[in-house]
């Protein structure tokens, strides 16, 4: 943007990025079918000297040679280019995008690629709108015009995600409202109007005074307390609290609305705030920020789809649903993205086992879960979603794809505020992206212990790429590469609980927050009980033998080693179970497997005590946690036999009679669900078969559909640009026929073949031609001229190149100058002749007088 000068109220903050052309606001400008008319309105309402770039980007026929830079050129006093590979952007120009040729930039040099995706299928308007948010960040300025489809909508939302402005055309004074009213539809656009306001509303805005610089950090008092104020009116009328997120984040987003209104001062936005309650909604969701796209960061989904999903399904049971949570979702893109990743990494298990997930999908913006809901995107996810996964998860609805039923019923969404609301608990993956950013860094250290919280051991965290775990390395270890995820560290199990979020809001006042001791109930003290008294003694370690939890009395089988304190089993381990119990820990270690020692006798200060020793690992822990029992063998006195059975052992033999017969029922019985099993998998395996078929079918008549419908918008560019060649014709045939009119002079065009292919109206009165004589040889038709050597003199002036002039009388004693000379096209070729007749009767009448006159003087008699 450009530069503005410093306000007195705030101090200026830091810029995210350096931008290569921060002085120069670069426009991209989408349009499609209808997009002609629209681009030359708004070029023609930029007023000069506005010092802005404009790039159009344009839906053309790739085989088709462009005219659009010299349409473009005829409405504004700017420079318009075709965009050449690596031309830099400049100030008060247009630059063309080229047929056939994709476009990016990078610090303010635009780059051409050749398309990857087929033709009917790219979507050059959404990659540049990409690419500008990317290079220009805050800066970058997306303007969509006219077009069929979806084309430039996901590159919209990049650029809001970056803080950059968007402007849309109506869409109903477009043309063509399909990519206006998908825009629209996302609920990020800033302005729409007309195409002929929209420069005007662009360049107020872009004139307005920038509040936030780029050298300090911090909110001078008065700023703060209008911040303050905002912050107020958004709760009051909202009941989401704002004040825990970052200061700059809200304070640009309120800097955004205020360019739009033009207004200066923070003050006066407060008091426009109270008297339009509809302003407030809109800035409530513009600090919601709920832009995603599929597969976003693709090296991130990459990584958890070979290493960590196959990792937590390696050690899940058959029968066991995963549960996933996804703070944030915006309009779940990133939940569905994960359902599919899930998906392909549970078809890969071998051996196959049935294992579901159950995601929880929330954010706090209402209208973005209920079109989470509905699971309905626009068409141009192309881009991002493959068009593998586009036939196997997605259904092709009139605007756009729909998730398939199988995807959108792993997925729960519901509306959260995470600040405020209980979190989700037992969790193996969150996946908490570009939420953290936004957070004050107060906010963000409560919220990492409640994560830690709520995965169950050896769970997964995924964060944005500008987000990091912060201090809490002891909670979370990353995983290998450069992508933000994280597994759960084991941790002290006696350790105290995170602040859940209802205490956040106390971080305002300062004060430091009691948590309250929970009351046991029956339950509780019940189970308390049996673990403390009756159940053997246990210890939790890790796979190096530390211990981390001790259950039960342990000291007849452990004690501390003299020296440093050290908690490792094996050290502490007393005689007679130090040498066995390490030998089967390794054992439990290498084979994932329950190890059992049995009657280990351990020297106690009572004596000899015989017992089991069972180590297993930790079922759900993926950082090796194992669990080691120790149970007491109890040797009883055996009772002598009588050899007589009693009625108790009569009763027993009974009852395993009557249970094997019962056993015998359910195998049968189970045979029997088996077989009906088998018939009806047959029978759904034949309607699943048709179902492909004809889905199959129908995606051939989509994608047909969708050729057609591209090249019925490249047909509409191409005859919008062949009709204003028209028009320009038409203007330049009017011109040339008044021009020759004007002259008097009689003109006549051959061809080749000396036929008649245009003549003025003076030429009709010489040869008597008419409009039907068009293409008839000039030979067959009658004049008055008398040139019989005509036609001769022609095909000379075709041979030689060289003019002929001769003077002609016409039978009415009339008399023409007629020059003969070649018809040149503008490639320098030769397409016959042209002939021009001028009325030299003048000329001759006083050159016969003067010659008359001077016959006379010389005839006459001396008289002297």
């Amino acid at each position: 943007m450009p530069s503005s000068p410093k306000p007195k109220s705030v101090k200026s903050i830091k810029a995210k990025k350096p931008v290569a052309t921060a002085t120069l606001s670069i426009v991209g400008i989408g349009a499609s079918a209808g997009g002609l008319e629209a681009l030359e309105l708004f070029l023609k309402n930029v007023p000069e000297g506005s010092n802005l770039a404009f790039v159009v980007i344009q839906h053309m026929d790739p085989t088709h040679k462009g005219v659009l830079v010299e349409l473009l050129q005829r409405v504004t006093s700017m420079q318009v280019f075709q965009v050449k590979d690596r031309m830099r952007v400049q100030a008060s120009c247009v630059y063309v995008i080229p047929p056939n040729k994709d476009m990016s930039i990078l610090h303010g040099v635009l780059h051409l690629m050749d398309p990857v995706a087929p033709r009917g299928l790219r979507l050059p308007i959404d990659l540049f709108f990409r690419s500008l948010a990317e290079d220009q960040q805050e800066h970058s300025v997306g303007v969509l015009l006219s077009g069929m489809g979806s084309d430039g909508t996901l590159g919209l939302r990049a650029i809001k995600e970056k803080g950059g402005v968007i402007f849309v055309q109506d869409p109903a004074s477009a043309k063509f409202g399909g990519m206006p009213h998908s825009a629209v539809d996302t609920g990020v656009v800033d302005v729409i109007a007309p195409a002929d306001e929209l420069p005007g509303r662009l360049l107020a805005y872009l004139k307005h005074p920038s509040i936030i610089e780029k050298s300090g950090t911090l909110l001078e008092d008065k700023a703060l307390s209008s911040l303050e104020k905002v912050v107020i009116l958004l709760r009051a009328q909202t009941s989401h609290d704002f004040s825990l997120y970052k200061k700059t984040t809200i304070y640009r987003r309120i800097e955004r609305r205020m360019g739009l209104h033009q207004i200066t001062r923070i003050e006066a936005y407060v008091s426009f705030l109270r008297e339009n309650p509809q302003e407030v909604k809109i800035l409530f969701q513009e600090l919601l920020i709920g832009v995603t796209n599929f597969f976003r960061d693709a090296e991130a989904w990459e990584q958890l789809k070979k290493e960590v999903l196959p990792a937590l399904l390696a050690r899940t049971e058959a029968n066991t649903t995963l549960r996933a949570w996804i703070p944030a979702c915006a309009t779940g893109e990133e939940a569905y993205s994960l359902a599919i990743l899930f998906k392909e990494a549970l078809e890969q298990l071998k051996p196959a086992r049935n294992i579901s997930l159950q995601i929880f999908a929330t954010d706090l913006d209402q209208h973005a879960i209920e079109k989470a809901r509905e699971g309905i995107f626009p068409a141009n996810i192309v881009a991002d979603v493959s068009a593998k996964r586009l036939e196997r998860y997605f259904i092709k609805v009139d605007r756009g794809y729909q998730v398939a039923k199988s995807i959108r019923e792993m997925i729960l969404f519901a509306p959260q505020n995470i600040i405020m609301d209980p979190p989700f608990t037992k969790l193996n993956l969150i996946s908490c992206r570009n939420l953290l950013i936004y957070l004050s860094p107060e906010l963000q250290k409560k919220l990492l212990p409640l994560f830690h919280y709520s995965l169950s051991p050896g769970g997964y965290l995924l964060l944005g790429n500008a987000e990091t775990i912060g201090s809490f390395t002891n909670l979370f270890s990353p995983l290998a590469g450069k992508n933000r995820l994280y597994r759960r560290n084991a941790s002290n199990l006696n350790s105290e609980l995170p602040e859940f979020p209802t205490a956040f809001t106390a971080l305002k006042a300062g004060e430091p927050i009691k948590p309250l001791k929970p009351t046991k109930n029956l339950q509780a003290l019940a189970d308390e009980l049996i673990l403390q008294e009756y159940a053997p003694a246990a210890i939790v370690t890790n796979e190096s033998g530390d211990i981390l939890y001790i259950n039960g009395r342990t000291g007849k089988y452990l004690e501390p080693a003299s020296g440093k304190a050290n908690w490792n089993i094996f050290v502490m381990a007393r005689e007679g179970l130090r040498y066995g119990l390490s030998n089967a820990f390794q054992k439990a270690i290498r084979g994932k497997e329950t190890v059992t020692l049995k009657n280990v006798e351990v020297d106690t200060a009572g004596g000899k005590q015989s017992l089991n020793v069972t180590i297993q690992p930790l079922k759900g822990s993926s950082s090796g946690m194992m669990m080691i029992v120790f149970t007491d063998i109890v040797v009883r006195p055996r009772v002598a036999k009588t050899g007589k059975p009693s009625k108790d052992t009569e009763r027993m033999t009974e009852l395993e009679r009557d249970l094997d017969r019962a056993h015998q029922e359910v195998q049968s019985i189970r045979e029997e669900m088996q077989t009906s099993q088998e018939e009806l998998k047959s029978t759904n395996e034949e309607m699943q078969s048709t179902n492909e078929e004809l889905q199959s079918t129908n995606e051939e008549l989509t994608t047909s559909k969708e050729e057609l419908q591209s090249m019925n918008e490249e047909l509409h560019t191409v005859n919008q640009e062949l009709q204003a060649r028209l028009d320009d014709l038409s203007h330049a045939n009017n011109d040339l026929k008044n021009l020759l009119d004007s002259t008097d002079i009689a003109t006549l065009f051959l061809d080749d073949n000396l036929c008649v292919r245009r003549f003025t109206s003076e030429t009709g009165k010489i040869t008597k031609l008419i409009p039907g004589d068009i293409g008839r040889p000039i030979t067959d038709i009658a004049s008055a001229l008398i040139y019989p050597e005509l036609a001769e003199d022609a095909h000379e002036v075709l041979r030689t190149l060289i003019k002929i002039e001769k003077q002609i009388s016409l039978k009415n004693e009339k008399w023409y100058m007629a020059r003969i000379l070649p018809y040149r096209t503008f490639e320098n070729m030769i397409d016959g002749v042209v002939i021009t007749f001028t009325d030299i009767t003048a000329y001759k009448t006083l050159e016969t007088n003067l010659r008359n006159l001077e016959e006379q003087q010389h005839n006459k008699p001396d008289t002297s």
